[in-house]
């Protein structure tokens, strides 16, 4: 397991290089982070437009940065993605609408993909 998974793994939220550094709640799936934006859930300007965002991971032992990395950027369509959507749905804490989050969020909210870069040689 690298040092990316592990990170994303182990720790439920990360910043994003956008406006401004933004903190994010994820989930990590099948090789990449999902997040999501919009629709009540966490405020990420400019996101679903990017093609590329800067991730920082934290450590969960002590909160420090763990690795900072670029990912590119993909709003994924919440059907196909239904797995990355129910993982992402599993860690979102404190839910007004838990049995009614994922509809919510097909109909308001926009589930996107990071998927981190390989580093150039």
């Amino acid at each position: 397991m690298g040092v990316i998974e592990e990170g994303a793994k182990k720790s439920g939220v990360l910043w994003l290089s956008l406006d401004r550094p933004r903190l994010a709640w994820h989930a990590w799936h099948d090789g990449a982070i999902y997040v999501v934006t919009g629709g009540g859930e966490q405020s990420l300007p400019g996101l679903a437009g990017s093609g590329e965002v800067q991730v920082t991971l934290r450590s969960k032992d002590n909160g420090g940065r763990l690795v900072v990395f670029d990912a590119s950027v993909e709003v994924v369509d919440q059907a196909e993605a239904a797995e990355a959507v129910a993982a992402l749905a599993k860690e979102r804490l404190n839910a007004v609408d838990g049995a009614g989050l994922t509809a919510r969020w097909a109909a308001r909210s926009q589930v996107v993909r990071l998927t981190p870069r390989e580093p150039a040689p």
